[in-house]
This record gives structure tokens, sequence and C-alpha cells, in this order.
């Protein structure tokens, strides 16, 4: 539910009214899907680096470019869109890009083959190519120049989503290594009576608790009409990373059992992957609540 979250997060909370009931409607009245079109073969974290261009011409905007790793790629009904409008290649990022929405059955969108992935394999994931795709100016969410803030700004309201999925992975694995450990016997009693494992257990659970306690801070400051961008990156960075730690950790209580593709916990170590990955690296995260932890102090 979050990935359906994050591409409609820009009209959610950009688009005026006219957009949000032509776009957002759609959603509601029957089930399609939409996708979030920002990475691009060259460009991931780096958002600045786009090559994606729009060009004006009259009432129209002429969309060229590539984009890659598409949620939703080939299912969707209508793209958010993110691309470089101004000329000048030495302009701020918060005046380069716009963002745009795109109907995907527009001339010139060329969607690509689904992507092979090792987790998360329901993902309708792509690479969609926009070649002299016109778009009409009443499609430009807020204005020309507006397009960066928008695609950074979906991101605040949609990490903490992203950490609760993160968190229901890391349950998951919790859950299927306490109950193996209940079942599972070795030097005459159940593998969660030796403390090693029970260590291991205790640990997980641990890091499960926080990482729930953090995204729901996230979501509250949220709640509380606050700008929650420090809790949401500290929320979606943890999560992603207990996620990967503790379906690893699963896969090692289940012992050889575990890396076998019969069990549940394979799956559950291969899904958590993507965590540390989309809606902003575990990296990027890190970069982003170090910056905004030494402005509070520099403020």
């Amino acid at each position: 539910m979050f990935l359906f979250f994050l591409q409609q997060m820009p009209v959610i909370i950009a688009g005026n009214e006219q957009q949000q009931k032509k776009y957002l409607g759609r959603m509601t009245e029957e089930p399609m899907m939409c996708a979030y079109c920002v990475t691009e073969p060259g460009a991931g974290s780096d958002v600045a680096g786009l090559k994606t261009r729009a060009e004006k011409k009259g009432d129209e905007y002429i969309i060229n470019g590539q984009k890659m790793w598409i949620t939703n790629g080939g299912k969707a009904n209508w793209y958010f869109l993110l691309a470089r409008s101004s000329p000048d290649p030495k302009a701020p990022a918060g005046k380069a890009f716009t963002g745009f929405i795109v109907e995907a059955d527009s001339p010139g969108i060329q969607i690509g083959r689904k992507e092979l992935n090792m987790g998360q394999r329901c993902s309708d994931t792509r690479g969609i190519v926009f070649e002299d795709v016109r778009v009409p100016k009443e499609n430009v969410l807020i204005g020309e120049g507006a397009g960066f803030k928008i695609a950074m700004g979906a991101f605040d309201k949609t990490r903490p989503p992203v950490a609760a999925g993160a968190v229901g992975l890391a349950q998951r694995a919790l859950d299927e290594a306490t109950k193996y450990a209940m079942e599972r016997k070795t030097f005459g009693k159940v593998i969660a009576e030796h403390q090693a494992v029970s260590f291991m257990l205790a640990e997980m659970a641990m890091k499960v608790e926080l990482a729930r306690l953090a995204y729901q801070r996230a979501a509250w400051e949220v709640d509380a009409g606050r700008r929650n961008t420090y809790y949401a990156s500290i929320a979606k960075g943890y999560a992603g990373d207990i996620a990967n730690q503790v379906a690893s950790d699963a896969v090692q209580i289940f012992g050889g059992n575990g890396f076998n593709s019969e069990y549940p916990v394979e799956k559950l170590m291969r899904d958590a992957k993507i965590y540390q990955i989309y809606e902003g690296t575990a990296q990027i995260q890190r970069l982003i609540v170090a910056r905004e932890h030494i402005g509070r102090f520099k403020g």
C-alpha cells in the first residue's frame, strides 16, 4: 500500500482541486495504479542529476528522457514525472525541475520489460522511455520550477509508511524464528532454551519494537502539523536496517533450513533488502539526519 502512497503523494500535497479530483478520483472509482517517475539509469539518490528534459512549446511541454526502476511502470494509469525544465545548466535544483502529471497512454511513451528483482518480485518494476511526449500545461503541479520541492516533500509523508512496512517484515521474521525455535530441538531441548538463541531473539525483539516507535513518532509529527523530515529519515533508515538484520538472524536460527526456499525466512531476507534502497538509501537517510541534527545546533 505504501508504494501507491508515494506515487499519489505529489498530487495530494501539491495538486490543485481540479488535478486532485481528476487524478486522485480515479484511484477510488476503480482499481487503478499510478507511478512515481523520478529515478533514472544514471540518477537515483542524486535527484539533481536527472537528465529527462521538459521543453515548453505554447500551451504544452515536450518531455524527452528515460526513467528506471519505476514501480507499477507497466500497470499505471498516470505518472508523476520530474523533469528538468530550466535551460540553464547551472540553475539550482530548487528552480530547475518541474513536476508533471502524465497520462500513461500518451503517445511517445515506451514501457520496458518487467525487471527480475532479488525480492518483492510481485512488484511491477520497469524502465520507461519518454520520446516527444506532450503534456498540457494544466498538468504542471504548482508551477514551473517547483518540482524538486514537491518530489522531496512527498518523502516526508511516505517514509513513515515505508518504515512501517519494514517493521512488518521484521515482525514476521521474528515470529517465524520464535515459532521454529520453540519446536526445533538440539542437545535434548528446544533451541529457544539455549542462551545463544534466546539472546538472539531478545535482540531481534528489541530492534523491532524500537523501529515501530520510530515510525510512529514520525507519523505523529505529521498529525501534529509539524515538519517531520528528521524523524521520517530516522524511522526509514533504522527500520530498513533492522528489517535486514532481523531477517538475517531469522535465517541463522533456522540453520540450513533457513537457506532453503521451502521455508519462509529465505524470502523475507530477499524482500528486506529493498528497504535499504528505495525511497532514499540507508546512506541518504544518514545524510539527512546529520544535516537536520547539525542544523538544530547552528540555528
